[in-house]
């Protein structure tokens, strides 16, 4: 009896750290992580936060989310949403996130073409019409290059002491192992897949029932060669779009345009300030030499010198920047010297075509125009 009661004892302040949902998620994160997928769907995706999770990986070019629950993607679809920062600078990747509202059981052209999908604790909450449905619809039509599906193992309910029956009263059914395996390898071998078991959340030491959760990783043996458009014409879309967003990226010239700008005018005014900085320093050496200089001497006319000093490392045509009156001219093959607008624009043309009438420039294009009393004052 004591023996039991140490067991239940032990059974009650069973944890997993990080919480087991994060492991699901970290999972996932570190295979595409190793595989690089630029197409990911998460089907039973519900409040998003796999996706959300998903969409710093820098691989991914399209994100979709699959849920029956129109409501439950809407309360947290706005976290998928492009924020400030994203416009203030774009990425090199295009990113496209979709969220659609239907059934696992349906078919749907939208889902096609994907490098891999999740099905996270999602098959143990389906009706067995619609499990049936699955493998044919997943594997089959879908056909993605590797789909992971993870589930509850039943064998480990013993114990989670708050479980009764099943671990979430929507659970239509929980595996154990065996069952589990066997389904995944009858899919596998229907559709030209091959398959791992793996799992997350270990059993206390000495009780082989497997982890608490259980996962298994397809990974599809043939490429397809035909893709996915052969489907495009003849399957209607079934799916209701619930959101849809497609973040800036620098592949877009309308925000190449403003990265270049943007960068160009930072650029010209780190310049206009060292400029500046340069005629005060030797308007100061000046003023000390006159002062100490005997009185019968005419003060030496330094101050003409401190429009042109050699603060940059001068262009093929030995042009430097330099300050006319309250105008500053900042050649442009100095600024695209500077390694963030060499990367972003790639050549001089792209550079010119760009900031062309979105920029102050001299007459013949060659230099951008600041204005140097603005810039002081600032500095002021």
């Amino acid at each position: 009896m004591d023996e039991k009661l140490q067991k239940n004892e032990h059974i009650r302040t069973i944890t997993f750290t990080p919480p087991l949902y994060k492991q699901r998620y970290q999972f996932i994160k570190q295979l595409v992580s190793k595989y690089k997928p630029k197409k990911v769907a998460d089907l039973g995706c519900a409040e998003c936060r796999l996706l959300w999770m998903l969409k710093f990986c820098s691989c991914i070019e399209v994100l979709v989310g699959l849920d029956i629950n129109e409501d439950v993607m809407k309360e947290k679809m706005h976290t998928l949403s492009p924020l400030p920062g994203d416009y203030l600078q774009p990425s090199e990747r295009c990113l496209t996130v979709a969220l659609y509202q239907g059934s696992i059981a349906h078919k749907d052209p939208c889902m096609l073409g994907f490098d891999m999908i999740t099905c996270v604790e999602v098959i143990e909450h389906l009706e067995a019409k619609e499990l049936e449905k699955f493998p044919e619809v997943v594997f089959g039509f879908m056909s993605p290059g590797r789909i992971i599906i993870s589930t509850p193992n039943s064998e480990f309910n013993s114990f989670l002491p708050t479980v009764t029956l099943f671990r979430h009263p929507d659970h239509k059914f929980e595996w154990n192992r065996a069952q589990f395996q066997n389904w995944a390898q009858d899919a596998a071998a229907r559709y030209d897949y091959t398959v791992e078991f793996t799992g997350l959340g270990a059993p206390p030491s000495g009780n082989d029932v497997g982890f608490c959760t259980q996962i298994g990783v397809f990974v599809r043996k043939y490429l397809k060669n035909d893709g996915p458009v052969k489907f495009e014409k003849d399957k209607e879309h079934v799916y209701k779009t619930v959101f849809k967003a497609v973040y800036p990226s620098l592949k877009d010239e309308k925000y190449l345009q403003n990265a270049v700008v943007n960068e160009v005018v930072r650029t010209a005014q780190i310049i206009v300030r060292r400029l500046l900085d340069h005629r005060k320093s030797e308007y100061k050496k000046c003023s000390e030499s006159v002062e100490t200089e005997p009185r019968f001497q005419p003060p030496r006319r330094c101050f003409r010198y401190l429009e042109y000093p050699p603060l940059t490392k001068a262009d093929s045509k030995g042009m430097q920047p330099f300050i006319n009156g309250n105008t500053v001219y900042i050649p442009l093959a100095n600024i695209f010297s500077f390694p963030k607008v060499n990367q972003l624009c790639g050549t001089f043309e792209t550079l010119c075509k760009l900031i062309t009438g979105k920029v102050a420039l001299s007459s013949d294009g060659s230099a951008v125009l600041m204005d140097a009393e603005y810039e002081n004052e600032e500095q002021n």
